[in-house]
């Protein structure tokens, strides 16, 4: 989670404020007596990175099977939210709702967390954050790395952020999927609607992609890269010479690889 919150506060504003809207029992009781929480994500060591800040409303209490009902609930449990724990019945589901305050600093202010890290939430009133820094880009939506050094998990690819969407929009080559739990790979290539974009969304909704072999293994295990570019009008039986190249240099073939063709 760690990973894909910045994601969400960049692209899915809905799904960021459904992981904040409830909390532990400890933090329940100090929000039932506030009126506003100031979002924050840890950014660097002893520092923090601005969000928003969100009107506490009324609440409404969540029984476990509740929960487990929710549709943001669950969209965050597959990217690695943990679910409640059999030690409480119910939580308090907190209507937040985001204020139009200092707006254009979401992802620029950066504060100082006071010691000790570890205590992720703070009263404020008892607290003294100093302003550290107002960066001129949001830190939130950051550049795409390089083709060859992306590295993506099955649950990262429901959240990447518009402007990376585009870039994978653009180009179609020869992907790379890895099942870190059976140590096996699978080589598939990308040229249709959306090129890899359109490819990778297909995994991400389904998990397998509609390959025989991946429907068997748990798509929590797998990370997506991209072993070659092509040129974005190479014809499809081009393409899939190469991705069959691949897959003899790679030897993802059977009985070494996932691939089922």
């Amino acid at each position: 989670m760690n990973k894909v919150l910045p994601l969400l506060a960049a692209d899915k504003p809905e799904l960021f404020n459904a992981y904040q809207q409830t909390q532990g029992a400890t933090l329940e009781k100090s929000m039932l007596s506030a009126s506003y929480v100031a979002s924050f994500i840890g950014h660097e060591p002893g520092r923090a990175l601005y969000v928003g800040l969100y009107k506490i409303g009324k609440t409404k209490p969540l029984t476990v099977a509740q929960y487990l009902k929710v549709p943001e609930k669950i969209e965050l449990m597959k990217l690695g939210k943990k679910g409640p724990s059999g030690k409480r019945p119910s939580c308090l589901w907190f209507d937040l709702k985001l204020m139009d305050f200092y707006s254009e600093w979401k992802g620029k202010l950066v504060v100082d967390w006071p010691p000790p890290e570890r205590s992720w939430w703070r009263r404020a009133h008892q607290n003294i954050m100093p302003v550290r820094a107002i960066l001129e880009d949001s830190a939130l939506d950051t550049a795409m790395k390089r083709w060859d050094e992306l590295d993506f998990t099955w649950s990262q690819l429901a959240v990447l952020p518009k402007r990376w969407q585009a870039k994978l929009a653009e180009w179609r080559g020869i992907y790379y999927i890895f099942d870190t739990l059976a140590g096996r790979g699978y080589v598939g290539s990308a040229y249709g609607a959306e090129n890899l974009l359109g490819r990778w969304r297909n995994y991400a909704a389904s998990g397998h992609g509609g390959n025989r072999l991946l429907r068997q293994r748990d798509p929590q295990h797998f990370r997506f890269t991209i072993l070659e570019l092509v040129a974005p009008n190479m014809e499809p039986d081009e393409v899939i010479r190469l991705e069959s190249n691949w897959k003899e240099r790679l030897h993802t073939r059977q009985p070494h690889g996932l691939n089922d063709n």
